[in-house]
């Protein structure tokens, strides 16, 4: 019995020697680890954080001067300690290092409980980074790199954290941290992040507005109280409880401060919600004109938005798109956009850029500048930063056979000129399976005049139409009217089946709007260095597509779109200025748009999915998309001049003509069947309709 017990207590004696060992070579190595962790440079120096300034923004105004946004890496204002209230540094404190005033930049106690969390659920559940490690993280993100999750950059991290506590005040370090930290949608530090979510100063905030705040960096995009505010609410009163357990508000200010409803600034001028896909247009402009060096010192860009017509364009597209879903304009057979956030506010869905709800555009210019007015590049830029005005290549539709109409009216075919609408077959050159078009109604109508083909937008006029001008010659006009994505010379392009940028699609329609002249598209009006010195002027630059004679005839056939065509029930019936347009659908049913103009704005409507799909059976632009536009012109014209309609140029003649035929309209046919027709010198039709019975109406 003796024996087994000295034996046990000589085993006791060896395993605690061997721990020990092992403690101290671990120690050991530790300390090796920890000296050596920042050789070489691997850490950043410290030098000169006394005089730490982050870079300003560059500043956009808007066309009238109103300020409309700050563009940069980071967008901030900076404040002293003493001017942001305590209960907002307690909020942040009591939430993201409770001991950070006693320790000397590693909370060790925090660590271990990290350690122990972690290994129990053999993963990393609890992290232990001190508000000094953060901030050592944020001020030196390229050494400090936070996507780097290896142990490494945690010592390196640590090691610099101990060097700033080393050199810096607490008061110092927490009022850094509290200027540097990101708090969503681009703003930084608790002024920023103060304006933007509650249109006030951090010297205003409440307990509840000062939580909401603080529960922001666990996770900026999951904990944004504008796209998830239940989310936001729940994780606020978490950080208010933990004040009050703490005893830095009392038990009724924290009731109180649980029962605040959440309340958020207005979106408007000057806020980073003011046209936010207008503002990052134009700081890819700015940066691929300036490179890098956009971010290095501050601007003054004068823009080219009126934001009353910005205001208007949201308004517009955003009511449209949720009456399509509701079901208004025929059965919608997918999640709505309300349903689809619902969805991710309760964490089943994450925030990405190829959204999988319903989306749109919406451009509208000066054709006379080429000075984009408004911009929306989709529903919600805080989901989605993927701009569907600039950046998408989407179908056109039927929106691109005005540039085939152009087309055949500058090589001499007049807009009575006749195509028969009857069954088309072509071969393919990648299909055995010949391609046999179909106009939208599935329906053949016979011969017709080419401004019926177009007021009607019957795909097989457009395609015969195409194919005699040349498919080459469709292509090369697409060019001049700045279409830079590739349309390849097929037939299937008369009825839009190549890609385009929405912007270039809207912007090719000011050459109809300007009678034959081409304006390159321009965001900007001039920008400003730091001393106030003009570095750019935007200069207008007119490019003669079409002779006026041509442009106003294909006006004229457009604004009978309007008033008799695809248009005529959502567009003509309510808007009553001189106007041209063109209705657009895909085949598919997956684009609809609309794009027309006055003499003095063109605006454009685009609606569909990121991953094209069908939006609805019997979706049309007419239907769908173009009351969007009525009532965004409407809503224009209601609070500026209208602008006349276009003169008729002294070149062009008029004959009374036979729709039926295309030639003079005589005594031997119907009366019903003459109308006044427009010609080029020398297009116009020499002989008179032969006799003939009045012509039978319907298909």
């Amino acid at each position: 019995m003796v024996k087994k017990s000295s034996r046990l207590r000589r085993v006791l004696v060896y395993a605690a020697l061997a721990c020990l060992v092992l403690a101290a070579i671990g120690a050991i190595a530790a300390g090796a680890a920890w000296s050596t962790i920042c050789r070489g440079g691997a850490c950043p120096s410290l030098a000169g954080l006394e005089q730490y300034q982050p870079r300003q923004a560059t500043r956009l105004y808007a066309a009238d001067g109103r300020f409309i946004a700050a563009i940069g890496q980071e967008r901030r204002t900076l404040v002293p300690l003493e001017q942001i209230p305590p209960v907002v540094r307690e909020a942040f404190l009591v939430t993201e290092d409770k001991r950070f005033y006693s320790h000397h930049g590693v909370d060790w106690f925090r660590l271990a409980g990290a350690a122990v969390a972690n290994a129990r659920a053999r993963g990393v559940v609890q992290g232990f980074s001190t508000i000094t490690m953060q901030l050592a993280r944020n001020l030196f993100p390229d050494a400090l790199n936070p996507l780097d999750r290896g142990l490494k950059r945690k010592l390196r991290e640590m090691k610099v954290a101990r060097a700033i506590e080393a050199t810096y005040s607490k008061n110092r370090i927490l009022e850094l941290y509290l200027n540097q930290i990101n708090l969503g949608g681009g703003a930084y530090g608790v002024e920023s992040a103060s304006e933007r979510y509650f249109g006030k100063t951090v010297q205003e905030l409440s307990v509840s507005e000062a939580a909401t705040l603080a529960a922001i960096p666990k996770g900026p995009g999951r904990y944004n109280p504008r796209r998830f505010p239940d989310r936001s609410v729940q994780r606020r009163n978490t950080i208010i409880e933990l004040m009050r357990r703490d005893g830095v508000i009392a038990d009724t200010t924290a009731s109180l401060a649980k029962a605040f409803p959440l309340r958020l600034a207005r979106r408007g001028a000057g806020s980073p919600e003011t046209a936010p896909y207008f503002v990052e247009y134009v700081r890819r402009v700015l940066e691929d004109k300036y490179g890098k060096r956009l971010y290095e010192r501050p601007l003054k860009v004068y823009t080219t938005l009126d934001l009353d017509l910005q205001g208007a364009a949201e308004r517009n597209l955003d009511r449209q798109l949720r009456m399509v879903e509701s079901g208004q304009a025929g059965a919608f057979p997918h999640r709505t956009y309300e349903q689809i956030l619902a969805r991710a506010t309760a964490g089943e869905g994450d925030s990405h850029d190829v959204s999988s709800y319903l989306q749109g555009a919406f451009v509208a210019m000066d054709p006379r500048s080429g000075a984009v007015r408004a911009l929306v590049g989709g529903r919600d830029f805080e989901d989605s930063q993927f701009d569907r005005a600039t950046q998408a290549r989407r179908q056109p539709g039927s929106t691109f056979k005005p540039i085939v109409y152009a087309t055949a009216i500058q090589s001499g075919r007049p807009p009575s000129y006749i195509v028969d609408d009857s069954p088309l077959v072509l071969p393919q050159l990648d299909s055995t399976k010949p391609w046999v078009p179909q106009n939208f109604d599935l329906k053949f109508k016979g011969p017709m005049t080419m401004r019926e083909g177009l007021e009607d937008s019957r795909n097989i006029i457009a395609i015969r139409v195409g194919m005699e001008v040349g498919e080459q010659s469709v292509v090369d006009m697409a060019a001049q009217f700045g279409i830079s994505t590739p349309v390849p010379p097929y037939p299937s392009i008369a009825i839009g089946s190549a890609d385009v940028y929405p912007v270039e699609m809207v912007a090719a329609y000011s050459v109809f709007a300007n009678l034959g002249w081409r304006v390159p598209t321009t965001p900007i009006v001039r920008i400003e260095d730091h001393k106030g010195r003009t570095i750019y002027s935007a200069e207008s630059e007119r490019i003669q597509v079409l002779s006026r004679d041509e442009a106003w005839l294909m006006v004229d056939m457009m604004k009978g779109v309007i008033t008799r065509g695809t248009a005529a029930g959502s567009v003509g019936r309510y808007f009553h200025i001189p106007a041209g347009g063109k209705t657009g659908t895909t085949n598919d049913y997956t684009d609809v748009w609309f794009i027309g103009y006055t003499a003095d704005l063109v605006a454009g409507v685009w609606i569909g999915f990121d991953q094209p799909k069908r939006i609805m059976d019997n979706a049309q632009g007419g239907r769908l998309a173009a009351p969007a536009w009525t009532n965004f012109m409407r809503e224009v014209y209601e609070r500026k001049p209208q602008p006349p309609d276009w003169p008729r140029p002294p070149g062009i003649t008029s004959r009374l003509t036979d729709r039926v035929t295309g030639l003079l309209h005589g005594p031997l046919c119907p009366k019903e069947d003459a109308y006044t027709e427009y010609y080029l010198p020398g297009t116009e039709p020499t002989r008179e309709c032969p006799r003939r019975a009045p012509a039978q109406k319907g298909p």
